[in-house]
């Protein structure tokens, strides 16, 4: 039985040792098999999904879309020269007031001014000042659309390209009233960017910022649409038009007239400006929305200058507090403080006080949403506007006038000359004729690159009577002695709160 026992326990104890030297054996040797892998080159996919127009699911890749738009973002450095003796910091203020606010003080930018300053060393002499932007190929033809003040008042362009080449640049035209400018350059066969519908943008969706920032060239940033029609009254024109694309994506001093584009690479906008306390990206960016920028851009090819349609009222943005002071029915919309001469809205039967809340069956719910919708149409165009007149909505055809209250376009014969001499014009009414002594003349209203600027001394309100000794009462009048015109022009006329006659002579 002992015997027994210990043959038991014999067998017990071996089969333990058996078994755990198997284990033993069995585990190191899984040990020694077990591999840590390394995949070099790993490719850069896409985690993130977005939604396409038909709300089909699509990978959110970022890669594609920057290789297509980078091609067509150019770099822009605009020089303008004066001459001895003049102080080439003068009009800085009307250059730098309307952005001071959004790129800060040029000075203090610790990143470097937005525009630098190229003195001569020695004797004082010809000095010139030196600003860099961005700008989007838009045709093959070389055709580029840019910002207005990257471009206003230079007298050299030079445009480089992604692959570095470089081209003089001359401006086709330029509109302060949106800060859009076009340039071409001598190439062919350019890589270009098409114009989306900047209607069908959505808060939200994700968009890229192309621009030279800093002067870091074809720089690309990611952000979302933050908002839209934005007014942030950057733009210090009397007919500016401010409704601007509000994203996040960075942009900054160097990014102005570059793309903001979809994920399609499709052009939605115009970078234009930021809001920074700093001078530099804070997350608030801005950008003239591409169906306004592609209007302005047709305009200023075919006709050299912007045919802009007005409605001819005084406008402003309703809201809950100014609903009830008003005792309004509706809490949006844009309400109608007043009408201007030869208002094409009076004269279809709108009154102040109606609230326009829709211009084509295009809701209207702020000042900036009918400006822009008012500003893609052309003098003698027609547009169906809706009103809310206490509580009671009517419907209006309007035929769209001019700035000048008449319905015919500018002629690219007539605005050639007006460009040379970089004005506008307006012929003055009997009255101030009458108070002034003189039979009449033509009002300077606006004055910006050109003649006039970069040879006289001439301010805006100048009310030109003769030219070369003939006297001139209209705009035609001026057009008609100045078109084919070689050599010295003097104007003579007068200013309105300072006595006296005054003389400006330049060459044509």
């Amino acid at each position: 039985m002992n015997k027994q026992l210990w043959m038991t326990a014999l067998v017990a104890f071996g089969v333990t040792a058996i078994t755990i030297g198997a284990y033993e054996l069995l585990w190191h040797k899984k040990e020694k098999v077990v591999r840590i892998e390394h995949v070099s080159g790993a490719p850069a996919r896409s985690v993130l999904y977005t939604t396409d127009e038909h709300g089909e699911w699509v990978p959110l890749d970022f890669t594609t879309t920057a290789e297509k738009v980078v091609d067509a973002v150019v770099h822009i450095k605009s020089t303008i020269t004066f001459g001895k003796g003049e102080d080439p910091t003068a009009g800085m203020r009307e250059w730098f007031d309307p952005f001071r606010e959004f790129f800060g003080d040029p000075h203090d930018n610790p990143f470097g001014p937005f525009f630098r300053f190229d003195r001569p060393k020695g004797p004082k002499g010809p000095q010139v000042r030196i600003g860099t932007g961005s700008g989007v190929i838009i045709s093959d033809e070389g055709y580029i659309v840019t910002n207005n003040h990257v471009v206003a008042d230079a007298d050299d362009i030079e445009v480089t390209l992604h692959d570095n080449r470089t081209f003089k640049a001359t401006v086709v035209g330029t509109d302060p009233s949106t800060d859009i400018a076009v340039i071409q350059i001598k190439a062919k066969e350019l890589p270009k960017l098409s114009f989306a519908n900047s209607d069908e943008v959505r808060v939200g969706q994700w968009v890229l910022a192309v621009g030279n920032p800093f002067g870091l060239t074809s720089t690309v940033t990611a952000g979302i649409v933050s908002a839209k029609a934005r007014n942030i009254n950057i733009l210090r024109d009397q007919f500016a038009v401010e409704s601007f694309i509000q994203t996040d994506a960075a942009i900054n001093p160097g990014n102005s007239g570059g793309a903001l584009v979809d994920l399609a690479g499709n052009l939605i906008g115009i970078n234009t400006a930021i809001a920074s306390p700093t001078g530099a990206y804070s997350g608030y960016g801005f950008a003239v929305p591409s169906n306004i920028a592609q209007k302005v851009v047709a305009d200023l090819i075919e006709y050299g200058v912007v045919q802009r349609g007005v409605l001819g009222v005084m406008i402003r943005s309703v809201d809950g507090n100014f609903a009830k002071e008003k005792d309004l029915k509706v809490n949006t919309g844009a309400y109608v403080d007043s009408l201007l001469a030869n208002s094409a809205a009076g004269e279809a039967g709108i009154q102040p006080g109606d609230v326009i809340v829709a211009v084509d069956d295009h809701e209207v719910k702020s000042s900036p949403e009918l400006q822009e919708l008012i500003a893609r149409r052309r003098p003698g165009d027609k547009v169906r506007v809706k009103v809310n007149r206490f509580g009671k909505e009517l419907t209006f055809d309007v035929t769209l006038r001019s700035r000048h209250g008449d319905l015919a376009l500018m002629t690219r014969e007539k605005s050639g000359v007006l460009q040379i001499l970089g004005a506008d014009l307006k012929p003055i009414d009997k009255d101030l004729a009458r108070k002034l002594g003189i039979p009449g003349g033509v009002r300077v209203e606006k004055l910006y690159a050109g003649k006039l600027r970069k040879y006289t001394d001439m301010r805006e309100g100048f009310i030109i009577t003769k030219i070369d000794d003939k006297s001139v009462k209209t705009v035609e009048d001026v057009i008609k002695a100045l078109e084919g015109k070689k050599g010295g022009v003097l104007l003579e006329g007068v200013y309105e709160d300072i006595p006296g006659t005054y003389y400006y002579a330049f060459g044509m």
